[in-house]
């Protein structure tokens, strides 16, 4: 099926089962334990064995030798993988550095080799008898050192300079006029499972269950890295918990796994112990951002301009920063521009929402900070400089933009007009309170997906698509829409994920995942619905599916006996138009937050948060909910907690561990309220549904900043905002 013209009357539009909110069907699996990541599949490999990795413990460099006679003697090893034995490997498209190292080291961490043992100690005891010497060379660590040597992005037009009208220009002559500098952290996913990989083979047949978010990519990537057809690959992933980006590509668990499965004879388990995670896989980049923005004095912006720098390994790519500032705010001139250094840190990549996340960090204290100069409110700021098409291309509009609707709501719901327009002068007892506040923004994006759907004669439905669940619900809402379309209840409805047996889907990532998986599984009910009209010699077009029946012409038929003489099968995939290239089509919001600051300490509280966002038809309001107030704890840990320490001596984050890489938890925060507008929006897909669980982060760390600020009169443009950053200018105390 295509969608190339905007989605009229639909079966989702009854919003029986679809919109409506829901339990998650995999909940008593995930509270009984029952339902198994990868390495915990003990049932499907007999005679599984342990794989415990070795990593590179410089930056930079090459391998002189590597001593393993006392590791192979050690009780119970099995065998040893180093690149030396590993045979000829290649490199995922996906990935930037080489998953298995040897001998140039190309990052800290970077694996060098895999004890395989009857078990994990076994192994775990061997790995650290292996003695590796190596020649250390100087490497690249600091992004400001290195911001001179910073390049174009030369990979794709995404990453090109953008200009408009005359910002130089614009800016020179601007009555009002911000120019400043802002940075953010490097920061890890630091998701609930571990990487981690069973691997099988079977003669030439590899089976790995892992944790991937992207099924179809990895198995390319691992068929690729290990030089064998893809048809000779199969990835399992039913169930992860938790990637935010992190799994989206093949990592060396998954790798090392093969290799030590093919050495020893036998199926290997790999997982990636926590203190290897954060410099043996991607992390969200640091950035340098200048922000310029001049405006009129009654704060109509007339030159925008926004600069990032970013870093990652060799090939690598940048962190998108500028982004979303080339869509947001209105503006005649403007210039976005992306430089990228070469880093010889672990390698860069996706990360919840990467570049705006990032962007929105500096983009959304900048309109605060111009908002000052301007004696205006920050949300009117925003309001005024609303605009209906993209301000690059202002022939193209956007498909649906409610940005003036979320923020007006989110004021008048969080009692905005209650903020102290000063900062720092607002007391209560020894806490001083503020205000902060951030528009939310992120592209939605849209993948072609498929699906399989399947008829029993007890009608019962099953849904069947290499589409993985990371924790957002995908199976509800994969449910929802199969439920919706064929008439039956939600518990008459089975899904089945995370399988590269089964039609290749959108995969999770991106914030597309569900309006895309969705769609595809629309695509395969109408084709199910059209083969079941057809057993009964029915029109498919008017007839309907409800309560279990199928009725059409004065028929009313049970659903179930259209496979009474054999189950029926339909399979069917949602390709795009060029729908998004006539429309810029983007999700928005609000944020809302209220801190208090000690001021004796400067230790920061999070009161209250507020999320105002406009999505489309919202699925299932239930787990988006969860999603949203996720991903706002996820971007209270940007504003005051996570930063990845980096030795700029030696090239490595220091606290590679969830002891000293600290994330926030529920009782951090102990009020979070989420509201959706109610719309659909018909130019995206058959399910007028937008992604949003990506959008709850974009502006958090900003609202957050903005919030301190206006509690202390300090401002901090350098991430994380903590305590030493605000000792030094908080208020003088007062008896």
């Amino acid at each position: 099926m295509k969608f190339d013209t905007p989605a009229t009357t639909n079966p989702i539009d009854q919003g029986k089962v679809v919109g409506r909110a829901q339990d998650r069907i995999d909940g008593p699996l995930k509270t009984t334990g029952t339902a198994p990541y990868a390495y915990e599949h003990h049932d499907v490999a007999p005679g599984q064995v342990y794989g415990y990795p070795v990593c590179a413990t410089i930056a930079k460099g090459r391998i002189r030798s590597i001593d393993t006679e006392a590791a192979k003697a050690a009780p119970g090893v099995l065998g040893i993988v180093t690149a030396a034995n590993a045979g000829k490997l290649g490199k995922g498209k996906m990935n930037t550095a080489h998953l298995l190292g040897g001998p140039e080291i190309q990052h800290y961490h970077q694996a060098v080799a895999l004890v395989v043992a009857e078990t994990f100690e076994q192994a775990r005891a061997a790995a650290h008898l292996i003695k590796v010497d190596y020649t250390r060379s100087d490497g690249a660590f600091d992004l400001a050192k290195a911001k001179g040597q910073a390049k174009m992005p030369s990979d794709s037009q995404d990453n090109k300079d953008t200009a408009h009208g005359d910002f130089a220009g614009a800016f020179a002559s601007a009555p009002v006029k911000l120019d400043a500098t802002y940075t953010t952290p490097d920061h890890s996913h630091a998701m609930m499972e571990p990487h981690a990989s069973i691997a099988q083979w079977e003669g030439d047949q590899l089976t790995l269950w892992t944790s991937n978010q992207m099924i179809a990519w990895s198995v390319g990537d691992v068929a690729l890295t290990l030089g064998i057809p893809k048809e000779k690959v199969r990835l399992v992933s039913p169930y992860i918990g938790g990637g935010f980006g992190g799994k989206l590509f093949v990592r060396s668990d998954a790798v090392l796994a093969a290799l030590g499965a093919k050495a020893v004879g036998r199926p290997v388990k790999v997982t990636l112990p926590r203190p290897l995670i954060i410099n043996n896989t991607t992390h969200r980049p640091a950035t340098l951002q200048r922000i310029r923005l001049g405006a009129t004095r009654e704060g109509k912006i007339t030159a925008f301009g926004h600069e990032s720098w970013s870093g990652d390994l060799e090939g690598g790519q940048p962190e998108t920063a500028v982004s979303q500032s080339q869509l947001l705010y209105a503006g005649e001139n403007r210039m976005t521009a992306m430089r990228l250094a070469v880093l010889d840190l672990p390698e860069g990549n996706a990360m919840r929402a990467p570049g705006e996340a990032s962007g929105m960090m500096a983009l959304e204290v900048a309109m605060d900070e111009l908002a000052e100069k301007l004696a205006m409110d920050p949300v009117e700021l925003r309001i005024v400089n609303d605009t209906q098409v993209d301000p690059n291309h202002p022939e193209r509009p956007f498909s649906q933009r409610h940005m003036v609707q979320c923020l007006r709501m989110g004021a008048d719901k969080f009692g905005w007009n209650q903020r102290s327009a000063k900062p720092g002068t607002r007391r209560e007892g020894r806490w001083l309170i503020g205000m902060g506040m951030a528009t939310a923004f992120r592209n939605n994006l849209n993948m072609k997906s498929a699906a399989r759907v399947r008829l029993g004669a007890d009608g019962v439905v099953t849904v069947q698509t290499d589409m993985t669940d990371i924790g957002t619900g995908t199976y509800t809402i994969l449910a929802q829409t199969a439920a919706e379309m064929m008439g039956v209840p939600l518990e008459r409805v089975k899904v089945e994920l995370g399988d590269s047996s089964f039609p290749v889907s959108a995969g999770s990532g991106g914030q597309w995942g569900a309006n895309s998986s969705t769609a595809g599984v629309y695509a395969a009910c109408v084709k199910l619905r059209e083969a079941v009209a057809g057993k009964f010699g029915m029109d498919a077009n008017s007839a309907r599916f409800e309560d279990g029946l199928v009725v059409a012409g004065g028929q009313r038929k049970k659903l179930a006996d259209a496979a009474a003489d054999g189950e029926l099968v339909a399979e069917d995939k949602m390709e795009y138009g060029d729908l998004a290239k006539k429309y810029q089509q983007s999700t928005f919001g609000g944020h809302f937050v209220e801190v208090a600051v000690d001021s004796a300490t400067a230790e920061i509280r999070i009161r209250r948060m507020l999320a105002v966002c406009s999505a489309g038809r919202i699925l299932n309001p239930k787990s988006a909910r969860s999603q949203v107030i996720g991903a706002m704890t996820m971007g209270a840990g940007a504003a005051l907690m996570e930063e990845l320490v980096v030795d700029k001596r030696l090239g490595f984050f220091v606290n590679h561990d969830l002891a000293g890489y600290e994330v926030p938890v529920h009782a951090d925060i102990p009020h979070q309220e989420v509201i959706f507008l109610e719309e659909t929006d018909p130019i995206v897909s058959p399910m007028k549904a937008k992604g949003v669980g990506e959008l709850g982060i974009c502006g958090v760390a900003a609202a957050i900043a903005n919030a301190v600020y206006n509690a202390t009169g300090v401002r901090v443009r350098d991430y994380p905002v903590t305590l030493d950053k605000l000792l030094k200018e908080m208020p003088a105390l007062t008896a």
